[in-house]
């Protein structure tokens, strides 16, 4: 039997109060996560972060420490991902970039907005990522050997 888990990248991108989300169109419905995605060949997992938020939110951010590393089985389709969730602070928007394919808008939400739209998550690490951040903060970037 052959397993494989899925590794992505999150990014907690953090101004006052307010964190960065997307709202995406998945699986039928339109959602709310963290700018996350897939780690592509040949690049770093800070690439992954910084590009993935980019690309999704039209943000450059400078990551600022590695929240978490959690392990993910969604229930739709028994996949095992792991994520390695950073935090960041914002640095430029770029209003005229397009977002990629099925985001629909970048959005920034307090802790407390977020958990009002439980039924919008992605998943349960949307919320779980962002409380353990704000619960114990992030270690330092050196943690991770890219």
């Amino acid at each position: 039997m052959s397993w494989q888990p899925h590794i992505t990248v999150a990014t907690l991108v953090q101004d006052g109060e307010r964190f960065l989300f997307v709202e995406e169109h998945k699986a039928g419905r339109d959602v709310l996560n963290q700018p996350a995605g897939h780690l592509e060949a040949g690049e770093t997992l800070r690439q992954a972060a910084l590009r993935e938020t980019l690309e999704e939110t039209a943000w450059s951010v400078a990551l600022t420490g590695v929240s978490g590393i959690y392990l993910y089985t969604a229930p739709s389709n028994g996949v095992t991902y792991q994520r390695v969730c950073f935090s960041a602070h914002p640095l430029r928007h770029d209003p005229h970039r397009a977002l990629d394919d099925g985001i629909l808008r970048a959005v920034w939400l307090t802790r407390d907005q977020l958990a009002a739209a439980a039924n919008r998550w992605r998943s349960e690490l949307v919320l779980r990522c962002l409380d353990d951040y704000l619960e114990r903060g992030a270690y330092p970037l050196d943690v991770v050997c890219d």
